[in-house]
């Protein structure tokens, strides 16, 4: 019996979580900003109009007798039962079918944009309104960091820009570009990936990566797919906004120019390379960074981007070869000076072997200081805590050890410093990474919340 007697009260208990959900479901319907409200009262409005129209075309001569059957009929009910048990009834039944009918409407809308059941229209509706009226974001940088750091701010806006670097030339993006003269689309591909609302099964499609066939292995289908793109669309800005559409994404992918650029970087042993992707392997230290052509123009659409940005954000990524890249474009660097909204970058946890070994945090911002000529943020977010010891001695033997956080000369250097946990730890941890959504978390608490405007 005692066992009979649980299962009732589970049934039971189910059946009222049951009810309470469909009640908040409904309510979810009034809830602020949705703009559905006023549209159902209108539309009830315009019902009643209607009919009152037809009545008053029709000089009321069929309505007339049907008020009157109403009438006799209401007068009849109300003599068999009392008129405070009638009248509740009807006014609850009458509120039940109309809640009840557009309940089935609203789930038949749904199964027709979410056949899977993922999310309740209501709640759809709900998060599109916030992300809409989320900061315009712009985000400059390339390689994974960007890419992790698009995944984390996606959920918090749908006014993203990423300004991307064309400045790779290795891979499978170094021989589109040599091959078939487009601009290298790796990174583009990458951050394409992350904004999409399939994230997970647009990225396994994009990262994939042809094994056989001539001329197609060591390819990913990401970069045939943009540069198919580009040569029907004529240039890669187009292509990166006709893939937009297609895959849906959340906010903008935008290279920093369209010109065929290439970069080369100065040793302080007075060595000259060439190449994005030689520079790390050059075993030196880097002392300059430029580009051919020299100063290339900046993409328009990326200069708008940053004039109506609320939040500028730099990195993360390699520092030379993938953030200073965009930075080589004078109108971009002049843009991000002049804007009057936070600007913050993003340090790396670990210093990179070939580019950055031995720095310091200030030692990054000195680097895009010195090659940019003037100030381009105000605040550097770095990482608190150290990584595992087995991690650390994993990186240390190829050189790379945690960036250290010199708070007084970071400060001398008129940068303000947070400090926040945004690696990812989640199990089994073997490589040191930002985590997105930790990340993105600290950069927006700290632009609605300790960021003040210059007087």
């Amino acid at each position: 019996m005692s066992k009979v007697s649980s299962s009732l009260k589970k049934k039971e208990s189910r059946r009222a979580k049951s009810h309470m959900s469909g009640v908040n479901h409904l309510f979810k319907w009034l809830s602020p900003g949705l703009s559905v409200k006023r549209w159902l009262l209108i539309s009830a409005g315009g019902f009643c109009l209607t009919i009152l129209g037809g009545a008053i075309w029709f000089k009321l001569t069929p309505i007339y007798r049907l008020l009157g059957l109403v009438s006799q009929l209401l007068e009849f009910i109300t003599q068999v039962v009392p008129h405070y048990i009638s009248g509740p009834f009807a006014l609850i039944a009458g509120a039940f079918l109309v809640l009840w009918g557009q309940s089935r409407t609203v789930d038949s809308i749904t199964n027709v944009l979410q056949p899977n059941g993922d999310e309740e229209l209501v709640d759809m509706l709900i998060n599109r309104r916030r992300l809409n009226k989320g900061p315009k974001i712009v985000v400059v940088g390339g390689g994974t960091g960007l890419s992790a750091l698009l995944r984390g701010l996606k959920l918090y806006s749908n006014n993203i820009t990423a300004i991307v670097t064309v400045a790779d030339d290795g891979g499978s993006s170094g021989r589109l570009r040599r091959e078939i003269g487009v601009l290298p689309p790796g990174d583009i591909r990458n951050c394409l990936a992350a904004l999409a609302d399939e994230e997970k099964l647009l990225t396994e499609l994009f990262q994939y990566r042809f094994e056989a066939g001539a001329g197609l292995s060591g390819h990913s289908f990401g970069n045939l797919f943009l540069t198919a793109m580009s040569e029907i669309t004529g240039d890669l800005e187009q292509a990166v906004a006709a893939s937009s559409q297609v895959l849906a994404i959340r906010g903008t992918v935008l290279p920093a120019t369209l010109s065929d650029v290439s970069l080369w970087a100065e040793m302080e042993d007075g060595r000259i390379i060439e190449g994005e992707s030689n520079i790390p392997k050059a075993n030196g230290k880097i002392i300059n960074v430029g580009c051919m052509p020299a100063n290339p123009p900046a993409l328009p659409a990326v200069i708008q981007a940053i004039k109506e940005a609320n939040y500028i954000i730099i990195g993360p990524g390699s520092l030379y070869t993938s953030i200073i890249p965009n930075l080589l474009v004078p109108e971009i660097t002049a843009a991000i000076a002049g804007a009057k909204v936070p600007r913050i970058y993003v340090c790396n946890i670990m210093t990179q072997p070939g580019e950055t070994e031995n720095y310091s945090v200030s030692d990054h911002i000195r680097a895009i200081d010195t090659i940019c000529r003037r100030k381009l943020f105000d605040a550097v977010l770095v990482h608190r805590k150290a990584p595992p010891t087995e991690l650390l001695k994993s990186y240390a033997e190829n050189n790379s050890h945690p960036v250290f956080i010199d708070r007084h000369n970071i400060a001398m250097l008129g940068r303000r410093t947070v400090i926040a946990n945004i690696m990812e730890e989640t199990e089994p941890i073997n490589s040191v990474r930002h985590d997105s959504k930790q990340l993105a978390r600290v950069l927006l608490r700290w632009y609605t919340g300790k960021w003040q405007p210059k007087r």
